[in-house]
């Protein structure tokens, strides 16, 4: 007996995989789910049906709803329009076999039955490839909303590249000029002058240091999206303050004014990456709003978000470029103080951070200089599906 076990279970498969293959030419592991749970769902509702029978005789047209809901499962579940619309034909001759006079016999000869069975099952049919499209559709949104999100890394990845190699080439050149003059000219130079030529080499290189934090912070969010965030709830005058303080320590002729509310603002965030998104927005406005009069940090919030206002009263954006100001893309400058520093990644970052948090950040002109406000969920956004 145990001998003729295994050649049982093979004849066995055999057969369902001969089955499978005739009703799905492709011999896949999905078409062996879909047809076990074609024929599980449609045993489930047969044996559904035979209980409700049972209990209420008379109730005979709500059975064909209990084979409707597993026609729509099947749909939902299965990969090919042929397993509803088998579920489909074997439902409606089932239903005339058991549960529609004569009892346990075909006939389709009464008054009123040819139609109603047929009006049945082309709703069943139409139920079927109705919920069979609309899985498929569903399927191709989703492919289509990863490609775009694809092209837009692509996107983001080549427009940091020209904006790397745009900031980085002009503060390259400026640290090998200074110390090439100082090494050339070590004995001539006064000590004024060398002291200059060495801060010019020092503030390019922190310069070049704050590029790499802000390229390696954007190649995490990239890569990974908002599941590499460590979001903790945060008070977000304490971040705004530290960015606040290490801005003033690299650039100690910053000058801010802060302007906090007076309730206490929690928001889940990676707090480190906030305070870069403040860093260089303030850097921002400090190499390029040519103004010398403060720039004012501020909070404001509502009921869902906290916005972080960063303002300067320089000369402002060109309009032209506020369209396109967040998208790492390299631009002309616009003085002769801009050619040392440009603006491009450093933005572009603060919005793939600012993004990956679930919130928004914009720039707009004002009556003098310019405004940059992000904002900050309060709470997690629970997004639940559809009815």
């Amino acid at each position: 007996m145990k001998e003729g076990t295994p050649i049982l279970k093979s004849y066995i498969w055999n057969i369902f995989t001969q089955f499978v293959e005739a009703i799905a030419p492709k011999h896949t592991f999905h078409a062996h789910f879909s047809l076990l749970f074609t024929i599980g769902t449609t045993l489930a509702a047969t044996i559904l049906a035979a209980v409700y029978y049972r209990i209420n005789p008379s109730g005979t047209a709500n059975i064909g709803l209990i084979f409707i809901l597993a026609i729509i499962q099947i749909s939902c579940h299965t990969d090919k329009y042929r397993y509803g619309i088998l579920a489909a034909i074997f439902s409606v001759f089932w239903i005339n076999y058991l549960y529609t006079y004569p009892y346990h016999a075909f006939n389709f000869t009464m008054t009123g039955y040819p139609f109603t069975f047929l009006v049945m099952y082309f709703i069943s049919i139409m139920t079927s490839a109705t919920t069979f499209h609309m899985k498929d559709q569903a399927s191709r949104i989703k492919e289509d909303e990863i490609l775009i999100m694809e092209a837009e890394k692509e996107k983001l990845r080549a427009n940091l590249l020209r904006a790397v190699s745009h900031d980085l080439r002009t503060p390259l050149t400026s640290m090998i000029g200074a110390s090439s003059s100082f090494l050339e000219n070590e004995d001539n130079l006064p000590a004024p002058k060398k002291r200059e030529l060495v801060e010019q080499i020092f503030d390019d290189a922190n310069w070049l240091l704050h590029m790499v934090e802000n390229l390696l912070s954007v190649t995490r969010i990239t890569e990974g999206g908002s599941n590499v965030l460590k979001k903790t709830p945060e008070a977000v005058e304490e971040v705004l303050f530290d960015a606040i303080s290490t801005a003033k320590k690299r650039y100690p002729d910053l000058k801010i004014q802060v302007q906090i509310p007076e309730d206490f603002l929690i928001a889940p965030m990676d707090p480190l990456l906030i305070k870069q998104v403040i860093l260089n927005l303030l850097e921002n406005s400090y190499y390029h709003a040519h103004s010398d009069r403060s720039t004012e940090c501020r909070l404001s919030h509502d009921t869902q978000v906290i916005r972080v206002h960063v303002r300067d009263f320089g000369t402002g954006i060109p309009p032209e470029k506020l369209v396109h100001i967040f998208d790492a893309e390299p631009s002309a400058p616009t003085s002769a103080a801009d050619t040392r520093k440009g603006m491009g990644i450093g933005l572009s970052i603060c919005k793939a951070i600012v993004t990956a948090h679930g919130g928004e950040i914009e720039a707009r002109n004002c009556v003098e200089g310019a405004e940059f406000c992000f904002t900050l969920p309060k709470e997690e956004k629970q997004h639940e599906p559809n009815d």
